[in-house]
């Protein structure tokens, strides 16, 4: 190299190298500690989801209960009620939570979540058809949930293609395709016979009720796979965030890559759709709690995955245990989710006016130069002929 062109490492001072490597180690550092600390959030609710119920068992029978230990009273509670209960509430929550957060991130909106554009009406539509009209129950109702939660997803993308697929034209075309898909499941359940209603209604809501623990198996499978999958795929996420012309710049096959991850996503919402119903709101909030948890540093796929299962969790606690009566986890989700709703809507319809945070937080306006001529009053400013 020509000594007349330095390298670009060299013109930066050796002080202010070291100042930005000890503020990425500082960030590093602080992000796993907050991961670290939300985990054992996570299985400290869990823990008290396994003690406390209409019965309170103390910590050391269910230590034991869980090492195999046979406690008469205790075992049939723990591992036939609240073990299979909190278990499939945390796999499926942290389903949600990564479904949402990596729509979310591909679509650079906080509204694109599957529960919102349309997909989890799709599987809801599919599941109230199968046992209102075809009578089925049980695992067929499931898979047929899943398979329609694909389809629908597959016909928002081809729907949304114009050269590609803008996260705006996507987000439209599923709050449309979902709100036909509800008309049409309302107007099954006026068609539905009085004994298969309920059952409808209740999948509808979204319920950890009757959950056994041959459930949870597969559910973790679906997540193990395409959670995987999207784990893989976060550096991309990552790259996509700054917009489609840089993350082509950068060598991001936007297309496959899109296709990837609606794939996985879908396929993870609709796994635990299928086993816990559309439970409201879980995938939608998971990603926006943990921005700004996490301070939009980094992934957040992982924290959203854990601040689902959180949710989940705390919520079928509330529902079981802390009001009045007993609600499924999905009435609790849909009170608490409505409120984050609204209000990441105000935000995203916030203008720049002198009232907004981008006003008060912008560059404040430069004072006119000194060789610049003085402004003049009209009356005083001379007009030649």
């Amino acid at each position: 190299m020509s000594p007349l062109l330095p390298d670009a490492s060299s013109a930066i001072h050796p002080t202010s190298r070291a100042t930005l490597t000890r503020l990425r180690r500082a960030r590093k550092r602080q992000r796993r500690l907050t991961l670290w600390g939300l985990l054992a959030v996570v299985l400290a609710v869990f823990s008290l989801v396994l003690m406390q119920g209409q019965r309170f068992i103390p910590p050391l029978t269910v230590l034991q209960v869980l090492l195999g230990e046979n406690v008469p009273g205790a075992s049939f509670i723990i591992t036939e009620l609240r073990l299979p209960r909190a278990l499939v509430a945390i796999v499926a929550g942290c389903c949600f939570g990564l479904g949402g957060a990596a729509f979310q991130a591909m679509l650079r909106n906080p509204l694109a979540s599957p529960d919102i554009i349309g997909i989890s009406a799709g599987a809801s539509t599919a599941a109230v058809f199968a046992i209102v009209m075809l009578s089925l129950s049980g695992t067929l109702v499931s898979l047929l949930a899943i398979a329609a939660s694909l389809g629908v997803a597959l016909l928002i993308y081809t729907l949304s293609w114009r050269k590609g697929v803008a996260g705006a034209r996507l987000i439209l075309v599923g709050i449309g395709l979902g709100a036909m898909l509800q008309s049409i499941t309302a107007y099954l359940l006026t068609q539905a016979p009085s004994w298969s209603l309920q059952e409808a209604l209740r999948w509808m809501t979204g319920s950890l009720n009757s959950i056994t623990l041959s459930q949870l198996p597969p559910l973790a499978v679906a997540l193990g796979l395409l959670g995987s999958l999207l784990l893989m795929m976060s550096r991309h996420l990552d790259v996509m965030r700054m917009g489609d012309d840089m993350a082509s710049g950068l060598g991001v096959r936007l297309s496959l890559t899109r296709f990837i991850i609606i794939l996985s996503a879908v396929g993870l919402v609709a796994c635990a759709t299928a086993v816990v119903g559309p439970v409201a709101f879980v995938a939608f909030v998971s990603g926006p709690i943990a921005a700004r948890l996490f301070r939009r540093r980094g992934s957040m796929l992982i924290p959203a995955a854990l601040i689902g299962a959180l949710l989940m969790l705390v919520a079928d606690f509330i529902g079981q245990f802390l009001l009045p009566a007993r609600y499924p986890v999905g009435v609790v989700t849909g009170v608490l989710g409505a409120p984050v709703l609204l209000l990441l809507l105000m935000r995203e319809h916030q203008g720049p006016g002198p009232s907004g945070r981008r006003q008060r937080r912008g560059r404040q306006p430069t004072p006119p130069s000194s060789s610049s001529p003085p402004h003049r009053p009209s009356s005083q400013r001379v007009v030649s002929s």
